[in-house]
């Protein structure tokens, strides 16, 4: 599982599958969340948007990021 370390106290979802590398830009990343085809704590989230917080896990495909501080 990769982490991804908070500098505030949130990243967007988008951000965060920008930042670990899962996709290659944010129009990408705006596509597959529209999709229907990330989860966040198990749950599909469709709002590039949502603020992630520590503790929260995003799947995508078969890779998993868990947000630290």
């Amino acid at each position: 599982m990769m982490e991804i370390k908070l500098r505030e106290e949130f990243i967007k979802l988008g951000q965060a599958i920008k930042a670990a590398g899962l996709v290659e830009d944010g129009v990408e990343a705006k596509y597959v969340i529209q999709e229907g085809l990330v989860k966040v704590n198990q749950e599909v989230e469709t709002r590039r948007g949502r603020k992630l917080v520590e503790g929260d896990v995003v799947s995508f495909e078969d890779n998993e990021i868990r947000i630290v501080r």
